[in-house]
């Protein structure tokens, strides 16, 4: 797979990023997902416009001020991997933070990579934190930075 093609070296170098490099090594072309790599920041405006996807907090490519992160006390650390950021953004945007969208003005490249650490059991108590968080309209967690 692609993935596989990409080392360090590419990352600091900027090569990972660059979607000709990417179609090169491996990335379908043609592919609409593909205008996400887009450095072009009049056509990047111009898609984030047009999307109908909504700013959602989403870990990969999420940023907050330290003051608000600490406002909602961070992450859920009864949380393990699974809806874990979603969560959090769903007690930032309870708390007045509104997320912006830039799915197309900051590129973004995932790494296929195995997930043997997914459980069931932990995914279906995420899934009870996160539905508490959202009837609730929570904006705090008791189990975050501060205890």
């Amino acid at each position: 797979t692609l993935s596989k093609h990409i080392n360090p070296g590419h990352i600091v170098q900027g090569t990972a990023f660059d979607r000709k490099w990417l179609v090169a090594n491996g990335l379908k072309e043609a592919v609409f997902k593909n205008l996400k790599l887009t450095n072009n920041k009049r056509l990047g405006a111009v898609l984030n416009h047009l999307s109908p996807t909504r700013a959602t907090w989403n870990g990969c490519n999420s940023s907050a001020w330290k003051k608000d992160i600490l406002a909602v006390n961070g992450f859920d650390e009864r949380m393990q991997y699974g809806a874990e950021d979603r969560e959090f953004g769903e007690r930032l945007t309870n708390n007045g933070i509104r997320g912006i969208k830039i799915r197309y003005s900051a590129v973004c490249v995932h790494l296929d990579h195995t997930r043997d650490y997914l459980n069931k059991e932990v995914l279906k108590k995420n899934q009870e934190i996160r539905r508490n968080t959202k009837q609730t309209k929570s904006k705090w967690t008791a189990f975050g930075v501060s205890r």
